[in-house]
């Protein structure tokens, strides 16, 4: 039983983890419509700008979190508006092509640029909040507990800012209909560079929470960045529900699966592979995912 709890509850820690990636990724496909091939690269620089923050210049830790998600929404705001902002004029005639094109390339560029500036080798980022808080009979790491609270609050102020703000308003109402959100005077360019750039952050913000847990390097973000895509398609493409159900469920099919695994010896090594089974059967039963919405094209 013990077992069982830590397990289940190290698969809550990731799960939130994927949750703050995926609900970045989905906003940014809800709105600007196109997938961000580089955001797993975005949330690789989160973890190393809250990791030098709190290194070189003595920031404290939970704070540099926070930072690195702004320096990563800055990030965010400048390739929106030097690659992202021509898709939506008359400049780009293939805008899908376009798009797949500058964001995988634009992932090469900062994977390539991370190993030029932080070199390859593995870093640990300072703890958060160390030692460890006995929770029934379980010994907990801090670190999991402040990642899960941040991860958590994270979430909550993004649905609290869509749900019940003007722009969170402004934001669904370009994701639903670009022409007629400009019609009511939403500026649609401006909502496009917000939800790139919040979206990013996100990352950003799941990469530096990450720092004290697991190690951090160049290649970090390119399983998660996989991950993502692959949560965002099994919730429902630009379900933010979707996305939050479909992280926690992919975290404790991940945890749990590698300990329950037929052949206990080589279940860490399938541990990628449940997700992309979890997916292959959701789709079976609901091509649409999770929370998906069958459209109905117009003739």
């Amino acid at each position: 039983m013990e077992f069982f709890a830590a397990q289940a509850l190290n698969g809550l820690v990731i799960g939130l983890l994927y949750a703050l990636m995926a609900v970045g990724l989905s906003l940014i496909f809800s709105v600007l419509k196109l997938v961000n091939f580089a955001h797993g690269e975005c949330y690789m620089m989160g973890a190393f700008v809250s990791y030098y923050l709190a290194t070189l210049f003595g920031v404290n830790p939970i704070l540099s979190v926070f930072l690195a998600m702004i320096a990563v929404f800055l990030l965010g705001a400048v390739i929106h508006q030097l690659f992202l902002k021509p898709i939506y004029t008359e400049r780009v005639e293939r805008k899908d092509e376009y798009a797949i094109l500058i964001t995988f390339g634009l992932g090469i560029f900062l994977q390539n640029l991370a190993m030029s500036i932080f070199g390859p080798w593995t870093k640990r980022s300072p703890d958060f909040l160390p030692g460890t808080t006995l929770l029934g009979f379980l010994t907990v790491d801090n670190n999991r507990l402040v990642v899960s609270a941040a991860a958590v609050l994270i979430v909550t102020a993004l649905l609290i800012v869509i749900g019940k703000t003007f722009v969170g308003k402004a934001l669904r109402a370009v994701s639903q209909d670009r022409d007629a959100a400009a019609i009511v005077g939403v500026n649609s360019q401006r909502m496009n560079l917000l939800a790139f750039g919040i979206g990013v952050a996100l990352a950003g913000g799941a990469g530096a929470l990450i720092g004290p847990i697991f190690l951090i390097s160049p290649v970090m973000g390119i399983l998660p960045g996989i991950k993502s895509f692959v949560i965002i398609v099994l919730g429902g493409m630009g379900s933010i529900k979707g996305a939050i159900i479909g992280s926690l469920l992919l975290g404790q099919i991940e945890s749990l699966g590698s300990v329950f695994f037929l052949d206990p010896t080589r279940g860490l090594a399938y541990k990628n592979a449940f997700g992309v089974l979890l997916l292959a059967i959701v789709l079976l039963l609901r091509p649409t995912g999770l929370f998906g919405e069958r459209h109905v094209r117009m003739e």
